[in-house]
């Protein structure tokens, strides 16, 4: 006679994983994504030499990025919540796709600018499609996990493009880096047209797997704009969230191969296995910060406890990035700026999970378009410090004092706002 334990055991069995090849899908989404916005970091000193850019020069660059990166973000938010996961991350996919593609044809940083501008735009909509995604497709205890395994695609993204990037930039130039990175990402858009289904629209998912994915409580069906999201203090958290710590990973993406180029002498040859290591730890961490809250609700504590000790850890894992610029050795400077980009990335899968956990299905992508737009705005901000401060210190030494210690301020604002994390009462509102 079977036991309890094998019945739950081939019961997990029976249920289907059609799921995790749409997280899979999104993985790959969110690389392509970080390759072509991480191109530009990658090869800082060789397009700034060939067109004869400043640090101030860069720092524009990535400012109107950010721009449109926030335009982007509150606008794809809503068009994803109406349009759905498919139609919206198509959208946004060949946008960001053309933006990439047209800075082979630059000569100018005006010009570089305005393509960077199209790139922000359709890049702004991965994340409102992504975590869209995984809470039409993912249960609320799987969530942060899948979040997790999806958001490590941008260090895998960030560890492919120093090892692809400079080999096509010796053997054919910078410019088509560009057009042969764009050219080949199309691969994923016919993956995902051809793929992608609500869980009750695909003929993927048995009846096992569709009751899995449907087990939380049914979301109210009342659609509520994002004008009206900004009356919930929720939201306010989330995006004062993202508003303070998304800045560091933008610092961490455009000016890592920078500073190690500074410190260490690195050049385009020479810093992609240091940028390789930092990025693969990342990925740790991104699946790591997922997991562990998943874990700790699973084993029965509350959403508002699990994702905010997590967050708590990895603030305090971050703030070692002070002394990063002090050490002699490149590898010990890589393990420091390497702890710091995992501590953010896990932090990033818990605050991404947050609007899931707080808001229904129908409002989660508004209400991320707002968090990535406090985003993108308090990324800007930083581009502008950050390029001020090099053109007239030379020197990181505040760049990363501010790096360290924002993630205990954020957090500590998310708990004064939320401080017991329950969903919103939207027919209430309504």
């Amino acid at each position: 006679m079977a036991t309890r334990d094998t019945v739950v055991e081939n019961a997990a069995e029976r249920i289907g994983r059609y799921r995790w090849l749409i997280c899979g899908l999104l993985f790959a989404a969110t690389a392509i994504n970080y390759v072509d916005r991480q191109m530009i970091g990658v090869l800082k000193s060789t397009i700034s030499g060939d067109l004869g850019w400043s640090e101030t020069t860069f720092a524009d660059v990535i400012f109107y990025f950010q721009a449109a990166y926030a335009i982007g973000y509150l606008s794809f938010g809503w068009i994803i919540d109406r349009l759905g996961a498919r139609v919206g991350y198509s959208i946004a996919f060949v946008i960001w796709t053309a933006g990439h593609t047209l800075c082979g044809f630059v000569s100018s940083a005006a010009q570089f600018s305005m393509a960077r501008f199209v790139l922000g735009i359709g890049e702004s909509g991965n994340f409102p499609a992504g975590i869209k995604a995984v809470s039409e497709w993912f249960p609320a205890k799987e969530r942060a996990f899948a979040t997790g395994v999806f958001n490590a695609g941008a260090n895998i993204g960030a560890v492919l493009t120093p090892l692809l990037v400079p080999v096509i930039t010796i053997a054919y130039g910078w410019r088509m880096a560009f057009i042969i990175t764009g050219a080949a990402s199309l691969i994923w858009l016919v993956a995902w047209i051809a793929l992608y289904r609500r869980p009750r629209e695909s003929t993927k998912v048995g009846a096992a797997e569709l009751a899995h994915i449907e087990s939380d409580p049914v979301d109210p069906v009342e659609k509520i704009g994002w004008l009206k999201l900004l009356r919930y203090r929720q939201t306010w958290a989330f995006a004062l969230g993202k508003f303070m710590t998304d800045p560091i990973w933008w610092l961490f993406l455009f000016w890592t191969p920078d500073f190690l180029g500074k410190a260490y002498g690195l050049d385009l040859l020479t810093f992609g296995p240091p940028l390789v290591v930092i990025y693969l730890i990342s990925d740790f961490g991104s699946v790591a910060g997922g997991w562990a809250s998943s874990k700790m609700m699973k084993r029965g504590l509350p959403a508002n406890r699990a994702r905010k000790l997590t967050m708590l850890a990895c603030a305090i894992l971050v703030t070692p990035i002070f002394f990063a610029q002090y050490v002699a050795s490149l590898w010990a400077a890589v393990a420091i700026i390497g702890l710091a980009t995992a501590a953010h990335q896990a932090w990033s899968a818990n605050l991404y999970t947050l609007p899931s956990d707080m808001f229904p299905r129908a409002a989660v992508g508004s209400v991320v378009g707002i968090g990535g737009t406090a985003g993108a705005i308090g990324g800007m901000m930083m581009a502008k410090f950050v390029g001020y401060v090099l053109q007239t210190t030379g020197s990181y030494t505040l760049i990363f004092a501010v790096a360290g210690s924002v993630y205990l301020i954020a957090l500590a604002l998310i708990h004064i706002l939320v401080p017991r994390m329950k969903p919103v009462d939207v027919t209430a509102a309504m």
